[in-house]
């Protein structure tokens, strides 16, 4: 199958439906515990199990975490909104049905911003509607041969569902705009939005048609995607798939289409049901859901600056470059680390590239996230503060950050206790200097030939003789004399 999404004179149509679970301690409907990993079946009851008599109720928390996220998205929010049942039969779905929203959700009529990706400019992105409903269990193919097993913790998980308008045009922006809905509900912190972890779940609706053309054609959904990657990758296969169909004079199903990352292609799963399936009709155990005016007032207040308002404010703020910018204001925490470092020392471009680079590096050495390494803002800023008076080497520098992570004190105490103060006195910088010329004559030679790159490598070996104390600046000095003078003397010998 082509890589491409579509040949050219066609265009890619594509719209999502992505199902994110809320961050709450218990299920949509019920008490139980929701609880990534717990052994099978140890999170249910009479509620979730869809048990006879088992009335549901609906979790208040839950609501407010949808309305958050539905002001964040630009949604109108509902006061009044209906629950709905859907009806359909998957071994884990307990109950025979989903409780869900259809006619009346909670949020319509949202958008949010996609940037420039490819060549087609920034826009907005439709969103068409936000509700909420109950996740189903979990089948599990591979616990007993032959057989599949059911998983019921995870029934009843508070959901929502975000419903995207057909405005995606290649798999590309499709890629992006979720990468950027995930950044959006994770600053809000409403979900963890952990796709390892089945909390943030898309399907594709793709099809292609001829450029100029309005119609919608016939689309196919597909499912199992499990990565930004895999969805970019399922979406070019399907619509090059739907070209190949149409220019060979054939027609494209309405099918529901399973994606295998391990063969990369997708295959059909079943036809693709439509809403007369469903058999939508409201949920006669719950009542109307309504949102009242203090529950949409507390959700504006806790709208946060957003990340690429964030990326902005640091650009104009801190005279950051775009890039710097966007990796810095990538999650809330780091953000949030950045900025306390920019504010406590004097540089806040050089706080930038050691958060970047140096604190990054250390942090993904360890597995950890740069605001659990143990290190206060006001600590590194500390630090950034001794590497720009001179106090350390910039490699000194990166060892005392690392000995900070390891012992929890301070850059001074490290410096005192270790004695690792930047050297510049010419007689130790002259003696590691004749040392390394000594130990490499045939670099020398080189150098003194025209190489005079080499000169990196003898700083790099004069800096390891000094355990990284040597003050870089004058031991440069140091070896282009020396370099210099032994030129000197081969020109006169000649």
């Amino acid at each position: 199958m082509s890589s491409v999404s579509a040949r050219e004179g066609y265009e890619t149509v594509i719209g999502l439906e992505i199902h994110v679970q809320l961050e709450t301690r218990s299920k949509m409907f019920c008490g139980c515990r929701v609880q990534f990993g717990a052994p099978p079946n140890t999170h249910v009851c009479p509620v979730c199990l869809g048990l006879p008599g088992a009335l549901p109720a609906v979790n208040e928390e839950a609501v407010r975490l949808a309305v958050l996220a539905a002001l964040a998205l630009n949604c109108e929010v509902h006061r009044r909104s209906v629950f709905a049942r859907k009806n359909y039969f998957y071994p884990d779905l307990p109950k025979g049905y989903q409780i869900s929203q259809y006619d009346r959700p909670l949020a319509t009529d949202g958008w949010l911003e996609l940037p420039a990706v490819d060549s087609r400019p920034a826009c907005r992105i439709d969103v068409q509607r936000l509700h909420v409903e109950e996740d189903s269990g979990k089948s599990l193919h591979d616990r007993f041969p032959g057989q599949t097993a059911v998983d019921l913790n995870r029934a009843g998980v508070p959901l929502i569902e975000v419903v995207t308008a057909p405005d995606l045009r290649s798999p590309a922006e499709a890629r992006a705009f979720l990468g950027r809905l995930k950044q959006t509900l994770e600053y809000l912190e409403v979900s963890d939005c952990n796709m390892e972890e089945g909390s943030l779940r898309v399907d594709a609706n793709v099809s292609v048609r001829p450029h100029g053309s309005v119609e919608l054609p016939t689309k196919t959904e597909v499912k199992n995607v499990n990565s930004f990657s895999q969805l970019e990758k399922a979406l070019t296969y399907e619509a090059a798939r739907h070209v190949a169909i149409l220019e060979s004079g054939g027609r494209v199903q309405h099918e529901t289409m399973l994606w295998d990352p391990a063969r990369g292609e997708a295959r059909p799963m079943r036809g693709k049901e439509e809403v007369h399936d469903y058999r939508y009709f409201a949920e006669p155990d719950l009542p109307t859901l309504e949102v009242t005016e203090g529950t949409v007032a507390w959700a504006a207040e806790q709208i946060p600056e957003l990340p690429w308002e964030k990326m902005r404010r640091f650009q104009a703020d801190y005279g950051l470059p775009a890039y710097d910018a966007e990796v810095l204001s990538a999650t809330r925490p780091l953000a949030a680390y950045y900025e306390a470092v920019a504010h406590a020392c004097s540089d806040p471009k050089a706080a930038a590239n050691w958060v970047m680079v140096e604190v990054q590096a250390v942090a993904n050495e360890r597995g950890l996230a740069v605001t659990d390494l143990g290190v206060e803002p006001e600590q590194l800023a500390e630090l950034i503060e001794l590497v720009g008076a001179g106090t350390l080497s910039r490699l000194l520098g990166k060892q005392v950050l690392r000995r900070m992570v390891e012992t929890g004190k301070t850059a001074a105490q490290i410096i005192d206790e270790e004695g690792l103060r930047k050297v510049s006195d010419e007689r130790q910088i002259d003696g590691w200097v004749s040392e390394v010329i000594a130990e490499h004559p045939k670099e020398v030679e080189r150098y003194c030939k025209g190489e005079e790159k080499l000169l990196a490598f003898f700083i790099g070996q004069a800096m390891h003789k000094s355990q990284g104390k040597a003050d870089p600046d004058r031991l440069r000095e140091a070896l282009r004399a020396a370099m210099g003078r032994l030129d000197d003397e081969s020109a006169g010998s000649a």
